[in-house]
């Protein structure tokens, strides 16, 4: 089997998950996400995209709804013996097929949480769940109940972590052996991406963020390639990933002389991180750590051109994106605990000036305080 955690491991996160159930009155959960499947059995798979669906009562039951494709792939990669195969063909309705299931397993009338913020619940999925399972038993709204412990790592899982960060450390140092002016942003992230696969690691949950050009004032990655220009700025977001757990980094980088102004938002952008990294202690609200990032940046006249968000959980995630809950904005009353992992990324974008700056990286809050896992260095990425 393609277990990447002992049997021990993942039968406590299922205990504990059941503690939690018991303690908001639940008697089963219906997930929905693909981290909280693989959180607690081990199973991997991109299936989510069609209607699936792991049960887990609280008597410990476990069973999951899929559709063939995805039968060999539960058999390998997890722990769950109870595999029912819904069948694609016209007219089919896995709603009611889980509702019939349910009742096999004495859920009638029942108190079920459920996964509604899932990317494998579609909308018309959800309102099909819901229709299939109305009188038959309650629903309840339990989209957080595994992510809230999933945010604290084990010690197996921190070494992933630690390893994803060496990836990225690597993906970094093979991206800048290529740029250069005249060079191809597919070369860029060529190298980038090799590094991480031949480090042993794994696809990102998002495409890497490259930008260069108008484009390195973007967040997200677009499509389309284009050369850089002996004056030119490129901005990249990017992960190591391994066994799916992500550590992220984030950059821009100078090709040619950097002007002034950019000189100055690199500078804002390193004291407002370690500033952030600093507020990022065990037993203080994450909302600390944002409120540490606008402090810097608006004391420096930057207001308008900083975002609302610095930063965010990381974990193992699956796609559309590695952005996990819980995230850093201002107010936000999750409190920080050992063994959580947080990308915090410094973004200014001048689009008055035409020049953008990012500097990011991923801390592991420890006893005292959060730990920087990158070896890369916080200084001017500058390339002629």
């Amino acid at each position: 089997m393609a277990l990447h955690f002992s049997r021990e491991e993942l039968a406590e996160r299922r205990r504990r998950t059941i503690a939690a159930m018991e303690k908001a009155g639940l008697d089963g959960i219906l997930m929905f996400r693909q981290e909280s499947m693989y959180y607690l059995t081990g199973y991997d798979t991109f299936g989510f995209v069609f209607f699936q669906c792991l049960y887990l009562g609280v008597d410990g039951r476990l069973m999951l709804l899929t559709r063939s494709p995805d039968l060999r792939q539960a058999q390998l990669t997890s722990v769950i013996e109870n595999i029912r195969i819904w069948v694609d063909r016209e007219g089919a309705s896995p709603a009611a097929e889980l509702k019939t299931i349910l009742g096999e397993l004495g859920c009638r009338g029942k108190r079920l949480g459920v996964e509604w913020e899932a990317y494998g619940l579609t909308a018309r999925n959800g309102r099909r769940l819901s229709d299939a399972l109305d009188g038959f038993c309650r629903l309840e709204d339990a989209s957080e109940l595994v992510s809230r412990l999933r945010i604290r790592k084990s010690p197996a899982e921190i070494a992933y972590v630690r390893k994803a960060a060496q990836l990225a450390d690597a993906a970094l140092e093979a991206g800048m052996t290529v740029i250069r002016p005249g060079a191809d942003e597919g070369d860029i992230l060529a190298a980038m991406q090799g590094a991480v696969f031949r480090g042993g690691g794994d696809y990102s949950g998002n495409p890497f963020i490259i930008g260069s050009g108008p484009g390195a004032l973007l967040c997200r990655y677009f499509t389309g390639r284009r050369k850089l220009d002996a004056q030119d700025q490129l901005t990249l977001e990017f992960a190591g990933a391994y066994r799916l757990y992500h550590s992220c980094l984030m950059r821009t980088v100078r090709v040619g002389k950097p002007p002034p102004r950019e000189v100055e938002m690199h500078a804002a952008c390193r004291e407002a991180l370690q500033a952030c990294e600093e507020a990022l202690k065990p037993g203080e609200p994450i909302g600390k750590v944002f409120d540490a990032h606008a402090r810097v940046f608006d004391r420096l006249g930057l207001r308008e051109h900083r975002l609302n968000a610095c930063g965010y959980s990381l974990g193992a995630l699956f796609q559309p994106n590695w952005m996990d809950w819980p995230m850093l904005y201002t107010g936000n009353p999750v409190i920080a605990e050992p063994g959580m992992v947080f990308f915090i990324h410094m973004i200014l974008m001048d689009s008055d000036h035409g020049i953008a700056m990012t500097l990011g990286r991923t801390s592991l809050v420890g006893e005292r305080g959060a730990e920087p896992l990158s070896k890369a260095s916080l200084e001017p990425l500058v390339v002629s």
